[in-house]
């Protein structure tokens, strides 16, 4: 048993599950981003990514086209954060209670509208001829070892994600537009000051996160699976907020976490052959997210105390050269 788990194909075929299951995750919590820096709370990323997985497979199963069926992922995705921008920043409701609730109207819309469409409540398996994203094989790379194994033959989308991180960081740290959603998380009533809407800042941090949030259904529905599921999307938005916040929203870090929950994930999937309480199983990935969350605030607060510490340090030592 033991030889199987080390062999070379065991090991790369481990390493494309985790790669495989962070996909979703990574392009959650790249939208999420947007809105932290921003100095909101996305907790509508489940929502969107539910809507949009919807609403991508009955694009593609209708028009036959894949580019079709990614645009309408999106465009459920932005529908959900449209309405809650318009709910939140325009209408002045609660943002976390509008967003809970749309994470609630989804699940039981997203199975009606499923009803209505396909006579179906559970799935749109055999009902609906959805289409799903090819996957690549990387000349040279797939050859080797291992490493073939788990980078090459992906889905299309997964490659996307990677290179969406870049993107993201390019977006906040090199554009006018990212400069803008940051210094409205860090001082709004100095973007204020000089003219600028915050509403409309913060509107834009939420359009750009539902729209990582349409790629992340559409995946979910169109490579993952080839199908609609209801509450397909089972806790991952909750889990891509915890990896942007425990990263704090930096793009790099974000994707590093999001890996790492896919890792609990794969290994989780990895057990389900062994003797292990299907309970035990099954709760690990909500394990792991409250062990990297506990972790990160030790973390957090260990440097915060250091900081206070430096400086009072340094505070002593300027009062003891000016006695």
């Amino acid at each position: 048993m033991l030889s199987t788990y080390l062999s070379a194909n065991w090991i790369g075929s481990f390493l494309y599950s985790i790669i495989r299951i962070s996909t979703p995750l990574i392009f959650a919590s790249l939208g999420a981003c947007f809105t932290k820096k921003a100095g909101l709370m996305n907790m509508a990323l489940e929502s969107m990514m539910l809507v949009s997985a919807l609403t991508g497979v009955l694009a593609s199963a209708f028009s036959q086209n894949l580019i079709i069926g990614m645009l309408g992922a999106i465009a459920g995705a932005l529908a959900v954060g449209g309405i809650i921008c318009y709910c939140a920043f325009y209408l002045k409701t609660d943002l976390y209670l509008t967003s809970i609730s749309m994470n609630l109207a989804s699940v039981g819309g997203t199975v009606f509208a499923l009803y209505l469409i396909c006579g179906q409540k559970s799935n749109s398996a055999g009902i609906l001829k959805s289409l799903s994203f090819p996957k690549i094989d990387i000349p040279i790379l797939q050859d080797i070892p291992i490493i073939g194994t788990a980078l090459s033959g992906h889905s299309i989308l997964t490659y996307l994600a990677f290179l969406m991180v870049l993107v993201v960081y390019f977006v906040l740290n090199k554009t006018r537009i990212g400069l803008r959603i940051t210094a409205s998380g860090e001082n709004p009533n100095a973007v204020e000051s000089v003219g600028i809407s915050v509403r409309k800042i913060r509107t834009i941090s939420f359009l750009l996160s539902s729209i990582l949030c349409g790629l992340a259904g559409a995946y979910m529905s169109m490579s993952y699976v080839n199908w609609f599921a209801r509450d397909m999307i089972s806790g991952r938005g909750f889990i891509s907020m915890s990896a942007t916040n425990i990263s704090n929203a930096s793009p790099f870090l974000t994707c590093l976490c999001a890996m790492l929950f896919g890792l609990s994930q794969a290994t989780a999937n990895a057990m389900q052959i062994t003797n292990a309480p299907a309970e035990l199983v099954s709760a690990l990935p909500y394990v792991a997210t409250i062990i990297f969350v506990f972790s990160f605030a030790i973390i957090q607060k260990q440097r915060a105390k250091s900081a206070k510490k430096k400086i009072l340090v340094k505070i002593q030592k300027e009062q003891a050269n000016d006695n």
